[in-house]
């Protein structure tokens, strides 16, 4: 079967609505039964409790809490690296920008502009740049960190669809990651601007980042922005800056530059968090 035909139900399928009502389950303190819920999900999907800050089912009193539990201290070391990896998950997709065009899937780009929210000024600042798509799945610590020192300049949210992001749609739907519900994070960093695209999916009930809390709900119809020029919002590397509540898809910008990836990185392979990313080179 097709990628493409393989995603056409989702495209019938009402996903806000199953959205709507994943996210009402999963914010909800159902005693015996959220404790279930979270132990039937831990065997499906193999999630290590070992690495989690509070190891113990029956203590995270919805399931939302235990989507975005914390790790232990230490359970995932920076590397001595210029950027490092924000996430656990698996690589999509890295590499250069060609011109605006990011490389989403054989036959698939999208443009930076469309990405942001059709800021052309904004986009312009990574024409020619580098990009990092990296996805999270459900077994995945669902947390999002800061891959270098940042300071927080604006947010954009920019509503869309919720198509699944996982590797089979990424090849069938055009534009997949420039077309879903997503929150532009904008950094001033020592190697330029930064873009931290969070990127919402099926299921994915709301993003929050540290900052703002709850972004969505409500998803509202229209582009909105927050502009935090001179507020002094700093993050320093590996500090968390959001998370999923269920899991997505991050999508990293960065400027023109003498960049080399991690020379083991490459699309598909598992990554983890606090690992090498990439380099500035001279």
């Amino acid at each position: 079967m097709s990628d493409r035909l393989a995603v056409l139900p989702q495209y019938l399928l009402p996903k806000k609505a199953i959205t709507s009502f994943a996210g009402l389950v999963a914010g909800s303190a159902m005693g015996g039964v959220t404790t279930a819920i979270i132990r039937r999900f831990i065997r499906r999907y193999d999630v290590n409790m070992a690495e989690a800050a509070n190891p113990e089912p029956a203590s995270y009193p919805t399931f939302n809490e235990f989507f975005t539990r914390a790790l232990k201290d230490g359970a995932r070391p920076l590397a001595d690296a210029h950027w490092v990896c924000p996430v656990d998950g698996a690589i999509s997709q890295f590499g250069a920008i060609e011109r605006d065009q990011i490389f989403q899937a054989k036959g698939h780009r999208y443009s930076t502009q469309a990405l942001v929210g059709g800021d052309a000024a904004l986009a312009a600042q990574f024409e020619n740049g580098h990009f990092a798509t990296l996805y999270l799945s459900p077994r995945d610590y669902h947390r999002i960190h800061m891959p270098c020192d940042g300071t927080l300049t604006r947010m954009i949210y920019v509503p869309g669809e919720l198509f699944s992001v996982n590797p089979t749609t990424a090849r069938g739907v055009p534009g997949l990651f420039a077309r879903n519900e997503r929150v532009v994070c904008i950094f001033n960093t020592a190697h330029g601007p930064l873009a931290l695209v969070l990127v919402g999916a099926t299921i994915v009930g709301s993003m929050a980042t540290v900052w703002h809390g709850l972004v969505n709900p409500p998803r509202r119809p229209t582009v909105t922005e927050w502009h935090y020029e001179g507020q002094g919002i700093e993050l320093k590397k590996g500090a968390e800056m959001g998370r999923f509540l269920l899991g997505s898809t991050v999508v990293m910008l960065w400027p023109q530059g003498p960049t080399q990836f991690n020379p083991d990185w490459a699309p598909a392979r598992p990554i983890r968090l606090g690992e090498k990313m990439a380099n500035s080179v001279s």
